[in-house]
């Protein structure tokens, strides 16, 4: 969570999302945890709304102490306004336990997986692979090592 306080300070770049080993390395399941970490990020930098219907002052008079605030109307309404990770598993430990144990590592990777599996990317316009090819073959010629002698 290193990124939370530059983004607070109004940092708009984020670096280095899928990095390990101070950039040696790279890891498609890290690149799925940071993504999940941003997110929450991005929303902790949106902030909370402070208006009347978010604060429910009279729902929770309705409720009362010890209520049941799952049957508010005001909850069915404001409930999916929340952050739902894909990674994160808030199941009791129990339930957790029977269903196999798998940590946040394990569901990254699964989630890497099938992105792998059914991700179809968009191709790129024609225009931009002009332009990328008459790049490539532009800098061609510079980048090719030659020997010193010629």
């Amino acid at each position: 969570m290193t990124v939370l306080l530059p983004a607070l300070a109004g940092a708009n770049l984020i670096y280095g999302l899928g990095m390990l080993e101070m950039g040696i390395t790279f890891s498609l399941t890290q690149l799925v945890i940071d993504n999940e970490i941003v997110k929450m990020v991005k929303e902790a930098v949106k902030g909370i709304d402070i208006n009347e219907e978010s604060m429910a002052v009279e729902v929770i008079k309705q409720v009362g102490p010890a209520g049941n605030f799952l049957s508010a109307e005001h909850t069915l309404r404001h409930m999916r306004e929340q952050s739902h990770s894909k990674l994160i598993d808030r199941r009791m430990w129990q339930q957790w336990e029977k269903d196999g144990e798998k940590d946040f590592a394990q569901r990254a990777h699964e989630e890497v997986l099938s992105i792998l599996k059914s991700h179809k990317p968009e191709p790129l316009p024609q225009a931009t692979l002009s332009a990328l090819h008459s790049i490539v073959d532009s800098a061609g010629g510079k980048l090719i090592r030659r020997d010193r002698g010629s």
